[in-house]
């Protein structure tokens, strides 16, 4: 590998890649955190201002710090988003895509949005790439990319300088491959941000790996980090659920957002507070705790996640996520089968290898280096004709004879097996104390933790011959554990795009995950969603009869979690689907589905709802769960906060108040009733909103609406 061109400026590096590249542009960035936005910047500064060459972006997920719709929303987030975000440079394309637009030689594709934020932008809309998470580096090469470019974390100097491409190989070393394979050309850059986390195994790389490294001090600056959201009393009873299906020695996958972070807190409850978990899963559950998992997790559970967010950092620092995971099939098979404990090197460790047939006697020169990589041998250990030998002590090489078989496991043998891996992931994204403990984990527990590629994490294909049947053994029990917006009766999803075709995200690697589930015997595929959502245009129903998009189809269907419970779908047949799915649903909606299902022939005529799922409304959950949270157990930041009191104060009333301004009833009672208590905000709250030397008529209002709602 050639050592690479290292430039110290990020504007000497535009220069470098359009001298390189002739004529057009097309950049490749990775998702999320692994833009090396400087460079971005640079090199869209540069194009925009040479319309004789067009630069086309192929990404996703590109993070803007938030901006507020209102004036008061304005007001309370600049000292907020000053202090989170600092110094992190927002994206011009993304400012101009959703301001006055991208200059006509520019195009951004994304196969990823950030959540609802390009709704109603045509261009946006227009220029999405759906595609499976794992197709991205394909669709990269049919986009024609031809600049590649990374944010990379740096260690070290000289002949040990290294690289690691940290929260994102996800796709870029697929990319490589296949622009090699097909013999095309491509500019690979890699820019320096010394506040990205160095990740090692599969994301550390040679610094040849790139043609172009930039260390200019530019390219630091903070790494976009979202603050944990409140988790609301419907994402706790969710979380709840989904924690009770998830077994002991298992495998997991979790998302970011209040959600993840309810089933992160609610498998904590279950680990520490066996008896409590107990309770409060017992009044979730209309149908009884058969079939839930309840115990604690004395194995362990192994995170294997396209993206590795904060609930898993704190499901290893709880002692939950340490299921070690190994790269050889047999050995995996081993442990999964109870009959190598990866905690303690033992005789029967390497008794049970022997008996499988992963090593033979005499030892072999590949037998050896794979007992010494492993640790189940000591280091030094080495074959000297029919001999064992380490340091002066001489062994015959037979493992047959039960006392040579002794004799070797008595004096070679190590303490704990080595290279397991209980995280492995595609991405990272997090708040600001997740990165820190990142840059700050010791070395031998970061090690345990696999930043990799998509296509090895998101599906069973494997690129060489055994790694299919290898990610089948270390995906053991699990459960891949996804949100989704609507589920149809029959057990279809909606997850990416609105009925009209709008999209709202992106499929990422949900396909995958549900399609993964069905392939491995004993996995199951999990999706959550809120039974009901609330926008201007009312309260609606998540469950409905149909709809016009779909994201999983409904052969598919497999396990389905709202608030009101858990509705298992596999196997079962359209008429039994609709009845449980009605069970999970909001009972302000039961009647209307009912009615469908019946109108349309999938629900006898003759069908009644149970009494025992008729209570399926909110007041009746917050009672249920309220004491848990008032006891702490299920706290409405269960993992820290970047917001203040006094801003958790203004931000619930905020809410409280837009919620209201797009329900003219709701609004109209909130106004009488603050006019009426004649309350007043407390004067600091009053000048954070821009409030407190209100004179217009409006503002006035506001104020007192405001104060009405602390």
């Amino acid at each position: 590998m050639n050592a690479p061109r290292v430039i110290d400026s990020i504007e000497a590096c535009v220069d470098a890649v359009l001298d390189t590249v002739s004529g057009d542009i097309v950049l490749g960035i990775p998702l999320a955190i692994g833009k090396p936005n400087p460079f971005v910047n640079a090199l869209y500064r540069r194009m925009k201002g040479n319309p004789a060459r067009r630069l086309t972006i192929v990404t996703a997920l590109s993070l803007e710090r938030p901006v507020g719709k209102s004036d008061l929303e304005r007001h309370f987030l600049e000292p907020l988003v000053e202090r989170v975000f600092a110094d992190y440079p927002d994206l011009e394309y993304v400012k101009d895509l959703r301001g006055d637009g991208l200059p006509e030689h520019i195009e951004v594709r994304e196969f990823f949005m950030k959540t609802g934020d390009y709704l109603g932008n045509p261009v946006a809309q227009q220029n999405y790439i759906s595609t499976n998470y794992t197709f991205v580096a394909r669709d990269m090469l049919v986009q024609g990319m031809n600049v590649i470019a990374q944010a990379v974390a740096s260690r070290g100097t000289g002949d040990g300088w290294r690289l690691s491409v940290s929260s994102n190989p996800d796709v870029v070393f697929e990319v490589v491959e296949k622009y090699a394979a097909e013999g095309k050309p491509l500019l690979k850059v890699g820019v320096v941000n010394d506040k990205m986390p160095f990740m090692p195994n599969g994301a550390e790389v040679a610094p040849g790996f790139f043609d172009l490294v930039v260390t200019d001090p530019a390219g630091t600056h903070t790494l976009f980090g979202p603050p944990n959201g409140k988790v609301s009393t419907a994402d706790y009873a969710i979380g709840l659920h989904a924690s009770s299906l998830v077994a002991d020695g298992g495998t997991l996958q979790i998302g970011i957002g209040s959600l993840g972070d309810a089933i992160a807190q609610a498998l904590i409850v279950r680990d520490r507070h066996g008896a409590e978990y107990r309770r409060i899963l017992d009044s979730l559950c209309p149908d009884g705790l058969a079939g839930r998992q309840m115990s604690r997790f004395d194995k362990g559970l192994y995170g294997c996640s396209e993206m590795f967010v904060n609930g898993f950092l704190k499901l290893i620092e709880a002692g939950i996520i340490r299921r070690e995971v190994f790269g050889d099939v047999v050995l995996q098979r081993l442990i999964n089968e109870g009959r190598i404990t990866n905690e303690v090197v033992t005789p029967q460790t390497l008794r049970a290898l022997f008996e499988a047939g992963r090593i033979s006697s005499p030892l072999s020169a590949r037998d050896l280096e794979f007992l010494t990589r492993h640790s189940v041998f000591r280091p030094g250990v080495r074959i000297e004709g029919d001999l064992l030998a380490v340091d002066s002590l001489r062994l015959p090489n037979d493992l047959r004879d039960p006392a040579r078989f002794d004799t070797i496991a008595r004096h070679l043998l190590d303490t704990r097996l080595a290279g397991g891996i209980f995280m492995t992931g595609g991405f990272f994204l997090g708040p600001n104390d997740f990165y820190e403990r990142l840059r700050t984990m010791p070395p031998q527990e970061l090690a345990k933790i696999d930043m990799t590629r998509i296509d090895f994490i998101n599906q069973l294909d494997g690129k060489y011959r055994g790694e299919s049947e290898l990610k089948r053994v270390q995906r053991h029990k699990a459960r891949f554990m996804n949100t989704t917006m609507k589920v149809t009766l029959l057990g279809a999803a909606a997850s990416d795009a609105l009925e009209s075709g709008e999209v709202v995200s992106g499929v990422g690697g949900q396909y995958n995950f549900v399609a993964m589930a069905h392939a491995i015997p004993d996995a199951r595929s999990i999706l959550m969603l809120r039974a009901t959502h609330d926008n201007h245009d009312g309260l609606k129903s998540s469950i409905v009869w149909n709809y016009g998009h779909v994201t999983i189809p409904r052969h598919l269907r497999d396990i389905v979690i709202t608030e009101y419970g858990v509705a298992d779908l596999r196997g079962q047949s359209d008429g039994e689907v609709v009845k449980r799915l009605i069970a999970i649903a909001d009972s302000r909606f039961q009647p209307e589905l009912i009615a469908a299902a019946k109108a349309h022939g999938k629900l006898a005529a003759s069908y009644t709802l149970p009494g025992r799922y008729a209570e399926n409304l909110p007041d009746a959950l917050d009672a249920r769960l309220h004491p848990w949270s008032k006891a702490g157990l299920l706290p409405a930041f269960p993992f820290g906060t970047d917001l203040t009191p006094d801003e958790l104060h203004i931000v619930t009333a905020l809410k409280r108040l837009k919620h209201a301004t797009q329900h003219p009833v709701e609004l109209v009672q909130l106004a009488v009733r603050s006019l009426w208590q004649d309350r007043e905000a407390p004067h600091a709250y009053l000048e954070r909103l821009g409030l407190a030397d209100a004179h217009s008529f409006k503002d006035m209002f506001i104020r007192k609406l405001f104060a009405g709602n602390l």
